[in-house]
């Protein structure tokens, strides 16, 4: 099959819709599948250009298989309204004019976030006749709304009117939880085009292993108990939260928390960490693919971490399954939702209630005084790996867009007859 693909974060950056559409890719390549991934250049999430990449107009690269195509945009960083919706928008019309004179494929697919990538996909599948799926990966604009980004408004209702209009006209949509597709459903889009397909782990990428030495002694970690959060530092994830517990931490030298990424609170983080002097915070700069497991090696347990806002029930953290094949307990600090029933399902890692210090902190001694514990936890979140896995959760993808384009194709048939 023939599949072109809109994204506008992909590899090298490291988010979690840049790693989900590559690894997926991967395999569909593997399979023997044809795919074209139109995205940017590498600038996410600090709104600079990654080392040695330019901004160009059209740009081609082969990686492992996948056919990528990289189209100029406004380049903006992951903070702010204004810039960042014209970052999103220039990406929409570039990405669709490249598309345009892209060797005809049977499905076009596009991801969000961002939404605006969506929109591109519908345009550029309705411009060409091709069907088109959206993999919905975050509910936006409520998403947006959710972290106080942007108020309810005209614009805002606007945008929702062209959300039920994508999934309506959609060929189907992929779901990256149930919640969503419920969602969905309960707004009046047909049960019957959507399909759940969750993220996952790449098995062979992720594996126990010793801790990383070089890592430990360059940040002071070697005979420390490690909380480790891995990935986007955003308006999304109340950071601050472990600011306030690891104050309450201050009297346990032993205990630390190693915030590792970037985004739009980092520097505020940070700022508040050295005026507080929190020495059991610790800030790794962002890390390439990579170097991952290296990073991870460097924890006792993974923190998944979000705002106490009730759409955040309804998202499964790509890095909780990362931690998993990692063979790390998780201490889960959300909305009770879909991903903490995961949680509870594998008993892997402990859940409390998001934005409260004293439930992390008190957690975070629990874990830490309790080996027997987090072995168990540990045991049984490496146990729950196999059952998420990306391959798997690829090739479901793959009958998604293949449902879409046999649809299309018997409609085309029907016309003929």
């Amino acid at each position: 099959m023939k599949i072109l693909f809109l994204t506008e974060n992909f590899p090298p950056e490291t988010n979690a819709a840049a790693t989900r559409v590559y690894e997926r890719a991967l395999y569909w390549v593997k399979d023997g599948h044809q795919v074209t991934i139109i995205t940017s250049a590498p600038n996410f999430p600090q709104g600079k250009l990654h080392d040695g990449w330019q901004n160009r107009w059209h740009q081609v690269e082969m990686r492992e298989g996948i056919r990528v195509v990289r189209v100029k945009t406004y380049i903006a960083a992951n903070r702010g309204t204004t810039r960042r919706t014209l970052d999103f928008v220039s990406f929409m019309i570039t990405a669709v004019s490249a598309g345009l004179f892209e060797r005809r494929p049977e499905v076009i697919a596009a991801t969000s976030p961002q939404f605006f990538a969506a929109v591109g996909g519908w345009m550029l599948g309705a411009l060409r006749r091709i069907p088109f799926v959206f993999e919905l990966g975050d509910l936006w604009p409520a998403s947006i709304v959710a972290v106080g980004a942007m108020r309810p408004s005209l614009a805002l209702r606007m945008l929702e009117k062209l959300e039920l209009f994508l999934y309506r006209r959609s060929a189907r949509v992929a779901a990256l939880t149930n919640a969503f597709r419920k969602n969905l459903v309960d707004r009046g889009i047909d049960a019957a085009k959507i399909d759940v397909v969750i993220n996952g782990v790449d098995l062979w990428r992720y594996a126990p292993q010793q801790r990383d030495r070089q890592l430990a002694d360059q940040w002071q970690l070697t005979d420390k108990f490690v909380l480790g959060y891995v990935g986007t530092h955003g308006m999304a994830h109340g950071l601050t939260n472990v600011l306030d517990a690891a104050e309450l931490l201050q009297d346990r030298h032993d205990i630390r928390f190693v915030l590792v990424g970037d985004g739009a609170e980092r520097a505020a983080l940070i700022e508040r960490a050295n005026a507080q002097n929190l020495k059991n915070v610790v800030f790794l700069p962002p890390q390439p693919k990579d170097m991952m497991p290296k990073i991870w090696s460097l924890c006792d347990v993974a923190l998944v971490h979000l705002k106490n806002t009730p759409a955040f029930a309804e998202v499964i953290p790509s890095k909780m399954f990362e931690a998993m094949g990692m063979g790390l307990p998780l201490l889960m600090a959300l909305p009770a939702g879909e991903a903490s029933a995961i949680l509870t399902a594998e008993n892997a890692g402990l859940h409390i209630p998001p934005e409260d210090p004293t439930a992390l902190a008190d957690a975070a001694k629990r874990l830490c005084d309790d080996p027997l514990l987090r072995d168990r936890l540990r045991q049984n979140s490496l146990a729950a790996a196999p059952r998420h896995s990306r391959e798997t959760q690829a090739r479901q993808m793959i009958d998604v867009l293949a449902a879409a384009a046999r649809r299309t194709a018997r409609t085309a048939q029907g016309d003929v007859k």
